[in-house]
């Protein structure tokens, strides 16, 4: 779709680039705690940090209408971990963090957070909480007050510290999302998947790739019981450390196993025009018993041929739920929705930033080499 007719559409409101962002923190919008990294602004998102301390927790949780987080905390928190330094955070145990961001949003915006791809690759759940809130990673129109990350490592210990970013949060004003009609011919004039025929109801299907031949392994499952994961620290972990590549034997098909956790790619190479934004939604549990483990943001420039990114392939974390599950090449896995942007983004994924997921393929996060 053309930048003119995303301009006339302008007036159903938009998901805030970069610029627009910037503008909420100089206007106290948003509150930081430390100053602004060079790099922690996205295209389209914030990256949002922690906090000083971790409290380890009973259980998850929700605080409630007219209930704050820190009110909650006092019932179910169980210790406190200073993580100015560096702490590990275990697998299996919920630990809720104070943020360094903060908001006070003006009227008719709203956030929402998700969790960032190496995030989600590295298996680790993660959400954001904030006061009076009845769903998570869902902030309301005009909300003041502070956010808390609510963190689960589901497969590696990770090792965390005071400024480390799990998460990133996106603004909108209105309803930017685009219609089934509108999503249709976007993807005719940017041919956004592989597929001439799309399938797009309430978004665009994503289907998983695993038939990739003899060049290289289809996917990989993640080994239980290996070291831990300094999430700070690019390329400090030996792949087969912590991974099992999985090869094409025979059929076109892979078994999940109960509560293993894969990493595979889309069969569609997805592409995200510089003036929309998207974001992939989580799996319909009525078609199959496994889940695509986390919704993820794709900027403004995500498989953009411009910014270096054609033919980039969307990486899934997979995870069966109580019963083993075949899952079939080309199997529907996810939907991918997008959004209008309120004007064009100042920075684009990938060429601007030196993106570590632009033009891939199936791909581990960046702490692996």
């Amino acid at each position: 779709m053309q930048v003119e007719a995303h301009q006339e559409d302008n007036n159903r409101g938009g998901v805030y680039p970069v610029q627009e962002i910037e503008a909420l923190i100089e206007a106290g919008a948003i509150l930081l705690d430390q100053p602004l990294l060079d790099n922690q602004l996205q295209p389209a998102s914030l990256d949002l940090r922690l906090g000083d301390f971790a409290y380890r927790v009973r259980a998850s949780f929700l605080p409630g209408p007219g209930i704050s987080v820190a009110e909650r905390l006092e019932d179910v928190r169980l210790h406190a971990i200073d993580i100015r330094d560096s702490a590990v955070l275990e697998t299996g145990c919920v630990y809720v963090v104070p943020l360094q961001e903060a908001l006070a949003l003006p009227a008719g915006v709203s956030a929402s957070a998700n969790p960032k791809s190496s995030t989600g690759r590295l298996d680790v759940f993660t959400r954001i909480i904030a006061d009076g809130v009845t769903a998570f990673d869902l902030i309301p129109d005009g909300y003041a007050g502070p956010l808390y990350a609510e963190i689960c490592p589901q497969t590696f210990p990770i090792v965390v510290r005071s400024g480390t970013r799990l998460s990133q949060i996106r603004f909108r004003r209105g309803q930017p999302q685009l219609d089934d009609r509108a999503l249709l011919e976007l993807h005719r004039q940017q041919r956004l998947v592989s597929s001439e025929a799309a399938d797009i109801d309430g978004g665009l299907a994503l289907s998983v790739d695993l038939n990739a031949g003899s060049e290289g392994p289809i996917g990989y499952r993640a080994k239980r019981h290996s070291g831990v994961v300094d999430v700070d620290k690019p390329g400090a972990c030996a792949v087969l450390d912590y991974w099992e590549p999985i090869h094409l034997r025979g059929s076109a098909r892979l078994i999940l196993d109960p509560d293993q956790f894969y990493i595979l790619a889309s069969k569609e190479a997805v592409h995200v025009p510089p003036a929309y934004a998207a974001e992939m939604v989580p799996f319909n549990p009525l078609v199959g018993e496994f889940r695509v483990h986390y919704a993820g943001f794709m900027d403004p420039g995500f498989g953009h041929a411009a910014a270096g990114g054609e033919g980039s392939r969307v990486v899934l974390e997979v995870r069966s739920h109580n019963v083993p599950f075949i899952l079939e090449d080309g199997q529907i896995i996810g939907r991918l929705i997008y959004e209008y942007l309120s004007e064009l983004p100042r920075l684009v994924y990938g060429r601007d930033l030196g993106s570590n997921y632009q033009a891939q393929g199936l791909k581990l996060s960046k702490h692996f080499a």
